[in-house]
């Protein structure tokens, strides 16, 4: 294995995926929610950068088109795993959620299935705009964090009378509180959107993956 700039940042983004859990070990929130956030971004900036390079300098391998998939799997997963968990389980992410990690389960056990004719999966058009939308969503998603917690840090000190009055106009907000709430709520219904919209996607892919897959099914085929 050459230990080359796309492979390296392939390995750094594996290497990230399990990082965004640990921020939210180490740090408390929202700070958690933005090194979360910063570091999923920058990892997931790198996915189209090593692919890009690897092409651009003639870099491509073996290991970086086995462990490209493999890191940003583990990127989304992770991600929302943590997600689900801060939720409370909300439906509106578990089930979307739930799906892509149907699928990813699915279709890694597929190419296992397959070995060596695994390569007749390969990456379509649909499927790589299906991961942008993942982490876009996830991205939205942890923003949605970062506003909820500087919310709840503005109304510290506050009576309920207080805050009502702020929320409904009779106060003026000179605390930003209205802004806080409003992003707040337009992150986590963006980002719940934009999870449904990848997890459509995700499924299609997947139902593409095991129709490509049936002939390998049968008796006799080639293994």
């Amino acid at each position: 294995m050459a230990w080359t700039i796309p492979n390296i940042l392939t390995v750094l983004r594996l290497l990230a995926a399990p990082g965004v859990a640990i921020m939210f070990l180490y740090f408390v929130r929202p700070w958690a929610d933005w090194f979360a956030m910063l570091l999923f971004i920058s990892a997931a900036v790198t996915d189209w950068f090593d692919g890009y390079l690897a092409r651009l300098w003639k870099q491509e391998s073996r290991f970086g088109a086995m462990l490209d998939p493999i890191a940003d799997k583990a990127m989304v997963v992770i991600a929302l795993l943590v997600i689900t968990g801060f939720s409370g389980m909300d439906p509106w992410i578990l089930l979307p959620a739930t799906m892509i990690l149907f699928r990813e389960v699915f279709v890694s056990g597929l190419r296992e299935f397959l070995g060596a004719q695994a390569s007749t999966l390969k990456v379509t058009k649909l499927a790589k705009w299906k991961t942008m939308a993942q982490m876009v969503a996830i991205a939205v998603l942890f923003a949605k964090g970062i506003f909820e917690h500087h919310m709840i840090a503005r109304t510290v000190g506050m009576d309920a009378a207080t805050i009502d009055g702020i929320m409904s106009g009779a106060i003026p907000d000179a605390v930003g509180l209205q802004w806080n709430v409003a992003a707040a709520w337009y992150s986590w219904w963006g980002g719940v959107v934009l999870l449904w919209i990848a997890a459509v996607l995700t499924l299609l892919t997947g139902w593409d993956y095991f129709r490509k897959s049936l002939p390998f099914f049968r008796e006799g085929a080639p293994k």
